[in-house]
């Protein structure tokens, strides 16, 4: 299964839509770009919703961490919503949960990027 990623825009908040699997090749690929694609638009608040992600391996691991120095590069927030267990336990076991802003309810988070900015 390819991976799929929507973006839409909740107040001022990038939020991008990920589903299938974020592994070498193809899937971190998409992320990627997408990433890339929001900051040349100069959209720097993305929220990545993984609810639909089954699967990630270490590469996507990998994209996923470079996204969010990316972002924060260039002065913005990556925050991570709704991980699957299978992809919170990927995160916990390579001591990454901790570096990533991750929250389970879509409206938290996009409260929690607006009180960033004051």
């Amino acid at each position: 299964m390819s991976m799929k990623a929507s973006t839409r825009q909740v107040d001022g908040i990038t939020i991008v839509d990920l589903s299938g699997r974020i592994t070498l090749g193809e899937g971190s690929v998409v992320l990627r770009d997408t990433v890339k694609d929001l900051l040349g638009k100069g959209q720097k608040k993305i929220l990545l919703n993984l609810g639909d992600v089954s699967y990630i391996d270490s590469s996507g691991i990998g994209e996923l961490v470079s996204a969010f120095t990316s972002v924060r590069n260039q002065g913005g927030e990556l925050k991570l919503l709704h991980l699957t267990k299978k992809v919170h336990d990927l995160l916990q076991i390579t001591k990454l949960y901790t570096v990533f802003d991750v929250k389970d309810d879509e409206a938290a988070a996009i409260t929690a990027f607006a009180k960033a900015n004051h």
